[in-house]
């Protein structure tokens, strides 16, 4: 109850901005005067408030770019991001057919009978700036910019995990989909850890602050997340909750989260984080924004560590209510047309 008066206290609106250009802020940022940081009254830097960590910058570097992209090639990519925007945002066609029977062949979010359209999505319409330069990838370790390979005892962790999972119809109970399907956790890993953009929708957070903990809510699917501040004791090894154990302590005016015993149901990119110790530092930069670092440091599962940078920047507008369970009629509804499915099967072969 105590976290939950808090977080309504700062999930009041505050006035609608447009996008700035990140050359538009970029200029901006040089003539403006000395910022100073924020303060809660314990003297620690303020991270409260609605952010958002949408970007036009995929995770991954393509392998035929450097790190930092040039100010053309930024202002190319977000004029085509507005020009996606504005086109998808114009009123639908009142008198358009239906889709074909069948649907129309189409993938993704919007595919085939038009599960979601254009307006739906809010994947960014920014590159990510950090330290003045426009990055083009959100990881920055190792230097290519990309995931490090796998071990082969994550190879191997993987291919049984496969093997496990292909004894079973995708449709055959609930513990066979996915976590953000059954109202878990988040779908990608918004709440993380790491806490990474989804390239879809709702990459929207509240922070709330006290001198002994922070909490941070995830948009998507409504988690929340409570870091501890200080020494206290850890959690025993098989208490594995979904998001891990988290502490937090103060390195200057960095905030640093260390999290382990994430539950190894929580599968991330295909393998069991069961012995993933990830490590996170918030920054309160500038005004706008709240620097994300993270590091994964899981030797079982990546032959060396990796992590990189999110700029979070201020969302000057409310956060939504993600009612997952209340509307979630399409898990029941999956499963029993599946069962309906089996009983026709069954009635033919008598």
């Amino acid at each position: 109850m105590r976290y939950s008066a808090l977080l309504v206290a700062f999930c009041v609106a505050i006035a609608l901005l447009g996008p700035v250009s990140s050359v538009a802020a970029q200029a901006a940022s040089s003539t403006s005067g000395e910022w100073v940081v924020p303060r809660t009254p314990d003297g620690r830097p303020d991270l409260q408030g609605n952010w958002s960590s949408a970007t036009l910058t995929p995770l991954e570097r393509p392998r035929d770019q450097g790190p930092v992209l040039s100010w053309d090639e930024v202002e190319r990519r977000e004029r085509r991001a507005d020009g996606y925007i504005e086109r998808v945002s114009r009123p639908s066609d009142p008198n358009r057919p239906a889709p074909p029977q069948g649907g129309d062949g189409s993938t993704g979010g919007a595919g085939n009978v038009g599960g979601y359209n254009g307006i739906y999505m809010d994947r960014g319409s920014r590159v990510a700036v950090v330290n003045g330069e426009p990055r083009s990838s959100l990881i920055t370790q190792p230097a290519d910019g990309r995931v490090p390979p796998r071990t082969p005892e994550a190879q191997a962790e993987a291919a049984e995990y496969r093997e496990f999972r292909s004894q079973f119809d995708q449709y055959d109970h609930p513990e066979v989909r996915p976590l953000g399907e059954r109202c878990i956790v988040s779908f990608g890993r918004n709440i993380g850890p790491p806490m990474l953009p989804n390239g879809a929708y709702n990459n929207n957070y509240t922070i709330v602050q006290t001198a002994d903990h922070v909490l941070i809510m995830a948009e998507m699917v409504h988690d929340a997340r409570i870091i501890r501040i200080g020494d206290g004791p850890r959690l025993p090894e098989n208490v594995r909750p979904w998001m891990g154990d988290s502490w937090g302590y103060w390195e200057g005016d960095v905030l640093v989260v260390e999290t382990t015993n994430i539950n190894p149901v929580h599968r991330y990119r295909g393998v069991s984080p069961e012995n993933m110790t990830v490590i996170e530092r918030f920054s309160r930069v500038d005004e706008e924004t709240v620097l994300y670092q993270f590091t994964i440091d899981d030797p079982t599962t990546y032959t060396e560590l990796w992590g990189g940078e999110v700029p979070m920047k201020a969302l000057h507008d409310r956060l939504y209510e993600y009612a997952c369970h209340e509307g979630n009629y399409a898990l029941s509804n999956i499963l029993s047309g599946a069962r309906y499915q089996e009983r026709l099967e069954a009635q033919n072969q008598n």
